[in-house]
């Protein structure tokens, strides 16, 4: 940044808004906020920027920037004769969505189907636990099926995982999932009329 001038409007509006977003997303307001102010920015910034740009300390920017880290949401660069380290996005949003989803499912998902699958390998002692265990069995394949379908549209590019998504769109209007999913649009008759 250097040169001091203050976030525009739209930038600081999109930084505020991930900051709020963060927390929903299992992160803090700040990170939220360093995250996108690195992704907006047309240049790779140093954590002097990121301080000077948010008003936040020093030691708040390097934290957050260990999260991201974590996260392999920013990428590190060094600058020849610069000590710093300067941080940038990934240039592609398809590349951040599938970094994003990759981490929300080895933090979130693999450890609850870790746990799922110890549940089933218990014997259950009375019919009240063979019955949790059927529902534990039928939560796990669930699980199980979404992540070999996530597998899949890992493997695509983003190209084919865009064509992918827009056909989806286009059956669910046809089939008018769309409106009986949201409430709105015809409905059908309940078994008993």
């Amino acid at each position: 940044m250097t040169d001091t001038s203050p976030l525009p409007p739209l930038n600081r509006q999109f930084v505020a808004h991930f900051g709020e977003m963060g927390s929903r997303w299992g992160i803090n307001r700040t990170v939220g906020q360093i995250y996108a102010l690195i992704f907006l920015s047309p240049r790779a910034l140093n954590a002097d920027d990121i301080a000077e740009a948010l008003a936040f300390s020093r030691s708040n920017v390097s934290m957050g920037l260990k999260e991201l880290q974590a996260w392999r949401l920013v990428k590190l660069l060094h600058h020849p004769g610069d000590r710093r380290e300067y941080f940038e996005a990934p240039a592609d949003v398809w590349e951040i969505f599938r970094l994003l989803a990759e981490e929300r499912r080895r933090r979130e998902i693999e450890p609850t189907l870790s746990m799922l699958r110890g549940a089933l390998l218990e014997q259950p002692g009375s019919e009240e636990e063979q019955y949790a265990q059927q529902r534990i069995r039928e939560m796990h394949d669930l699980i199980d099926r979404l992540m070999t379908w996530f597998d899949d549209v890992q493997g695509l590019s983003p190209q084919t995982a865009k064509q992918l998504m827009a056909m989806g769109a286009t059956v669910t209007k046809a089939l008018g999932l769309k409106d009986r999913l949201t409430g709105g649009g015809p409905k059908r008759p309940s078994p008993d009329a």
